[in-house]
């Protein structure tokens, strides 16, 4: 699926007959191409990090950034015809290295992002089937994978250890034909504690039903909360995890 974000196709990207005399036009060709301004760029790369960082330390999978992962695939796109087109004809080896390492440091946290996301649906693909909130945080590509994995799966259980079970236990999602529930999936833990950042002053915030836990949340200063109470925070982009 990385492939499919991340690839190094061409022909949707910038014109690949462009040439330049010097760092002087490149820098001129890059500032004028894409949106129309280096620093949103910038910001996508920035977010792209910040999205991360939140689906690293968050317990259970998020929404998917699609709008994000489809403009940061096409400043990567950019910038891989750019460096094909001028590879060739700029003399400062230095410019190059540098417009690489952005472009290798771009690619390096669009497939961190993924690849955390899959590692995700791998660790719960049978609770992320099963709730269909969940379900619909993961893009086309992602719900793909996600079942065809517990396919393979199922598959693989039924074939090495299920099928030679005797009967009423080898359902992959109960111990037994007798539980009530589904105790086999492994779900995310969401009292974890988590590392977060307020972005805004948010004030007082109850932690609990009761109300008897409560913190006063400020402007970028650091919490240790659990995951739970601070979800729907997360969600509407008023906290950050770190």
């Amino acid at each position: 699926m990385e492939g499919d974000v991340a690839g190094s196709s061409r022909g949707n990207g910038a014109d690949s007959s462009a040439r330049f005399r010097n760092s002087e036009e490149l820098q001129d060709w890059m500032n004028e191409e894409g949106d129309g301004s280096a620093d949103m760029s910038a910001s996508d790369v920035d977010m792209l990090k910040r999205a991360w960082r939140n689906e690293k330390a968050a317990p259970e999978v998020l929404p998917f950034q699609t709008l994000l992962v489809e403009r940061v695939r096409e400043q990567i796109l950019l910038m891989e015809d750019n460096l094909v087109a001028f590879s060739g004809e700029i003399s400062e080896e230095l410019m190059l290295s540098l417009y690489r390492m952005d472009l290798d440091r771009t690619l390096f946290l669009l497939r961190a992002y993924l690849r955390t996301r899959l590692n995700k649906i791998e660790k719960f693909a049978l609770h992320v089937l099963k709730a269909q909130e969940l379900w619909d945080r993961l893009s086309e590509q992602e719900q793909d994978y996600a079942q065809r994995f517990t396919d393979s799966l199922h598959k693989h259980f039924q074939q090495t250890v299920l099928g030679k079970l005797p009967y009423g236990y080898q359902s992959i999602m109960k111990q037994a034909t007798s539980s009530e529930e589904d105790d086999m999936i492994p779900e995310p833990n969401l009292d974890t504690f988590v590392f977060c950042r307020s972005k805004r002053a948010i004030g007082a915030f109850q932690l609990d039903e009761k109300g008897d836990e409560t913190v006063d949340l400020m402007a970028d200063d650091l919490y240790i909360l659990r995951y739970r109470p601070i979800k729907d925070l997360l969600d509407n982009d008023r906290i950050e995890l770190v």
